[in-house]
């Protein structure tokens, strides 16, 4: 603690000096006693730092509550334990009114909502998934006559793991489709990386040059976003585009084609095999494997003469 400035406009800093006399500061390394207000200002200071707005913990509390029934004045004990008197003298208030110091803890903002018409937003939000939390508060008031904003809504199925997310897109795929899929995995379970290298997958994705904002949101929990209920089957995008296709191979890759027209079965013969697959098929003899996916351009008769001429073996 050091003094700036003339004794009667002194600054009080605050330091940790214990070898310093009480009522005494330190000032060009001589001790300076203090002026009254300013030894009672300090001493008021250092009790507010000390305190920092702790709570107080329960053998804390009885101690206080101990030495003020002894009979010892609360500025002794606010001294002493480090504690500022006003926090003494409220504890020591709340101890002859009902007897209890333990502290009280706030209950907050009570909840709109009572249990069962959190499990009714629950059940009706994973009913109609795509409902949005408007709708959820419009039906609740309908059915119990509670009123609740959005934002209620959203932090009650928050509560049991339910947020807005955007749903998944897929493919709609039949049970023939997933018979089929399911055997052709089995049958290919145990192949070699050996066998595997021989094989070309191909596949061409469109990308919409049209904006797809997908603000259709739905009611989810954490880890369930692709189940079967948190998805939405779609066959194509609409809205123009490119096209782009290309192959992979254990150590390898095609070349990206690139096209702004649909993909037909003269365009996949004369552009994807003659200039693409051809090559590979040529490289690797004839343990060459093409997969594709069963698009019509890919299954149309010209492609299947095609691949006949160059003797390439298409995987079923």
């Amino acid at each position: 603690m050091q003094i700036t400035g003339n004794h009667q406009m002194a600054r009080i800093v605050r330091h940790n000096d214990e070898s310093v006399r009480e009522g005494y500061i330190t000032n060009g390394g001589k001790e300076v006693k203090l002026f009254t207000s300013a030894l009672k200002a300090f001493q008021c200071n250092n009790r507010i730092v000390m305190a920092q707005r702790k709570h107080l913990d329960h053998f804390l509390r009885g101690r206080i509550i101990g030495r003020l029934e002894c009979g010892r004045i609360q500025l002794e004990v606010s001294e002493e334990l480090g504690i500022a008197q006003s926090v003494i003298s409220r504890l020591w208030q709340r101890f002859q009114d009902d007897g209890n110091v333990s502290r009280c803890y706030s209950t907050g903002r009570p909840r709109v909502t009572t249990p069962n018409e959190d499990r009714y937003l629950a059940v009706t939000a994973k009913r109609n998934r795509r409902s949005t939390a408007s709708d959820l508060s419009r039906q609740l008031s309908s059915a119990t006559g509670t009123t609740v904003s959005r934002q209620t809504v959203y932090r009650c199925l928050g509560h049991i793991g339910l947020y807005a997310r955007r749903p998944v897109r897929c493919v709609p795929l039949t049970a023939t489709h997933c018979r089929l899929r399911l055997a052709w995995s089995r049958e290919h379970a145990l192949w070699t990386p050996q066998q595997w290298s021989c094989v070309m997958f191909s596949d061409e994705s469109r990308f919409c040059l049209q904006s797809d904002s997908r603000r259709t949101f739905i009611w989810r929990a954490p880890g369930t976003r692709y189940h079967q209920e948190n998805t939405i089957e779609q066959h194509r995008y609409g809205g123009a585009g490119w096209l782009v296709w290309g192959g992979i191979i254990l150590g390898s890759r095609t070349d990206l084609h690139v096209q702004s027209v649909t993909m037909t079965g003269h365009i996949y013969r004369d552009v994807i095999l003659e200039q693409h697959v051809r090559l590979f098929r040529g490289a690797m003899g004839a343990e060459f494997l093409f997969m594709d996916d069963n698009a019509r351009p890919h299954r149309a008769n010209i492609v299947d003469e095609c691949l006949q001429s160059e003797d390439i073996t298409r995987m079923d």
